[in-house]
Parts: structure tokens; C-alpha cells; sequence
């Protein structure tokens, strides 16, 4: 099965599971509404495709472990697109969560997503008791305190932050989880991996930043302009908008050459390059080159 098939699959299962009969009808509507239609799915893909890559012989873990890394991802879209952070009116070219449902409903699609994650790896643990409480360690580490996404989000509300620390804990946490988790999930090693989802995660928080400044509203589906109103730490805002693609492209590379080798290394560099072209604005690429 294609891993974009396996995404897919796995989250619709896991959703079905959470949203049976017996949930309240706007919630459910609402945590529906926020996961399909989806994203780019990047974080998911390279969990699979890392999986993949060390051999893949717990399909069904490493599918729980995807979805879960996706879960949070959507989970902190629907609370940052909040008023109370970017009070932003669309998400994925749609009305954002609390424009749709109201704002009582996002935070609580929020929440059930973050607690939906963890439950959906929690019901792995009688198949591979070791690997889901690794998997577990994994991604609680990757959003919460001190290096996860919330304090990403809280970053942005302390009156200095450095650039790259907020990068890395906003974006590249829920990277870095991704790959381990994706090596964990098949009884790899998730050191040699970490490295990956680190570059990776900060070259695309790189790439907002630069779609902030330049991007199109219709094409990237969500508000431009927002860094700068709110006086968030933005690459382009610190280093220019050349030094900011020149970040971009030497994390590419680096994130290209993290890829331990293997028979999945093709593969996964041909990820991170479509991931790269297809979020960075090609005027500004062509420009800065």
C-alpha cells in the first residue's frame, strides 16, 4: 500500500473508532472537518517512509505512530488559528475551526485531538510493548516542555526569543518526532535519524516564514502578513529576504544529507525535495538563486 494510501487509512480508522455513535455532533463534525481534506501530510509521510526504511516489520505500529505525529500537527493548527494567537479566518484554503464551529468547539477539537493521539498509540501496546512506550516518550517530548511545540507556541509570547530556538521547538520537534518515531516504530535506531527531522523541520519553518512575507493567501490557504503583525521571530524579518533563502536552501542540503544510507534513502530525498518545491514560492527561489 502507498504510504499516502496508509495516511489516510489510518487516520479514517482512527477517527471512525473515536466518533462512534455516542460523541457530541458539533465536536465530531468539527475534529472531521479539521483532519479531511488534509494537508501536504508531510510529518506523517516521513514517519512511513523512514519506517520504510528500516524495514517496516510492524506496519500497523508505524501507521498508529503516523497518525498520531498528524493528530498533534492538526491539533495545534486549530489552536493557533485561535484569536487569542493568530485570530487567523482560514486554514487549507477553508474557514479555520473556531470561524466554522465557533471558538468553545476549536479549543476543545484541539484537545481531543492531542488526547486522540496519544490513545491511538496506547492501543498499540499490547502488540509492541517496548516500541509504544518509546513511541509514547517520543512524541510527548516532541509537544510539550521545554523543546515541544507549546513551548514554541509560548515563544511567541516572551518578549525576546532567539530565531533559531523558536524554529526548532514551533516546527522542527514534530519533525525530529516523525523520523524517530518512524525508526522506533520498525526497531530502528532513532538517533541516526533525528538529525533528518530537525533540518527538515526547520527548513519549513523557514519556508512559512518566507510564504509570510511573500506568499499568496488563495495559493498557500491560510493568512499572510501575520509574523509581522504579531512581532514573531520570522527568518525573513531577522536575515532578509536573500540571507532567509539562503537558510532555506543550506537546510535542504543539510536535511538531504542526514538521510542515513539505505535502501530508503532515495526515496526519502525525493521527499524533501518535492516538500521544498512545492512550499517555497518560485519567484523567490528564482530570484535569490
Amino acid at each position: 500500500m502507498k504510504i499516502e494510501s496508509r495516511i489516510e487509512k489510518g487516520l479514517s480508522q482512527t477517527l471512525n473508532r473515536a466518533l462512534r455513535t455516542g460523541a457530541p455532533p458539533t465536536l465530531a463534525a468539527g475534529v472531521r472537518y479539521c483532519i479531511f481534506p488534509g494537508g501536504a501530510r508531510i510529518r506523517p509521510k516521513l514517519c512511513l517512509a523512514v519506517a520504510e526504511s528500516c524495514g517496516d516489520d510492524q506496519p500497523e505500529l508505524a501507521t498508529a505512530a503516523a497518525s498520531a505525529i498528524e493528530l498533534l500537527h492538526c491539533a495545534s493548527l486549530v489552536h493557533d488559528d485561535l484569536p487569542c494567537f493568530d485570530d487567523a479566518d482560514i486554514r487549507r484554503g477553508k474557514p479555520s475551526v473556531h470561524r466554522a464551529f465557533g471558538e468553545p468547539t476549536a479549543v476543545l477539537v484541539g484537545d481531543a485531538l492531542i488526547v486522540l493521539a496519544f490513545e491511538t498509540l496506547s492501543h498499540q501496546i499490547e502488540r509492541a510493548p517496548d516500541r509504544a512506550a518509546r513511541l509514547l516518550r517520543i512524541t510527548a517530548g516532541s509537544v510539550g516542555m521545554p523543546f515541544g511545540i507549546v513551548a514554541g507556541q509560548a515563544w511567541e509570547d516572551e518578549p525576546e526569543a532567539i530565531l533559531a530556538d523558536y524554529q526548532r521547538t514551533k516546527t522542527g520537534s514534530l519533525f525530529a518526532a516523525a523520523t524517530e518515531a518512524g525508526a522506533v516504530a520498525a526497531g530502528g535506531d532513532a538517533t541516526i535519524w533525528r538529525m533528518l527531522g530537525e533540518r527538515l523541520g526547520e527548513a519549513y519553518q523557514v519556508a512559512d516564514d518566507i510564504q509570510d512575507v511573500a506568499g499568496d493567501t488563495d495559493r498557500i490557504g491560510k493568512p499572510t502578513g501575520q509574523d509581522e503583525m504579531s512581532a514573531r521571530p520570522n527568518a525573513v524579518l531577522h536575515h532578509g529576504m536573500e540571507g532567509a533563502t539562503k537558510l532555506l536552501k543550506q537546510l535542504v542540503r543539510d536535511a538531504m544529507d542526514a538521510v542515513p544510507p539505505g535502501p530508503g534513502s532515495d526515496r526519502l530525498q525525493k521527499i524533501i525535495e518535492k516538500e521544498s518545491k512545492r512550499f517555497m514560492p518560485s519567484e523567490v527561489m528564482h530570484d535569490a538563486a
